[in-house]
């Protein structure tokens, strides 16, 4: 399975320099992703509450299958990790 195949979700507002990096990220990558923009939509930023027990941003979800795992803080090491493969090095 290819790191394209994996959903991405990231939640992020406007302005927010983290959210950027994290954009600029996936888009280097040629990472797909789904952009939940929560600024002017607190019902949103509650979802984040209700989910993770925080309501910042950015927070960043990777899935394959349904099942999916959270970064709750802008670290790309991480991300690279998570959208890497099996067996292949996680680049930065």
């Amino acid at each position: 399975m290819s790191a394209a195949s994996k959903k991405v979700v990231l939640w992020s507002k406007t302005g927010c320099h983290f959210c950027g990096e994290v954009k600029a990220f996936l888009n280097e990558r040629n990472q797909p992703f789904e952009n939940i923009e929560v600024q002017g939509h607190d019902v949103l930023r509650d979802v984040l509450e209700a989910k993770y027990g925080i309501r910042h941003v950015p927070v960043i979800e990777v899935g394959v299958d349904g099942t999916f795992e959270a970064l709750l803080e802008p670290d790309l090491e991480k991300l690279a990790a998570l959208l890497a493969q099996p067996g292949e090095t996680a680049a930065v």
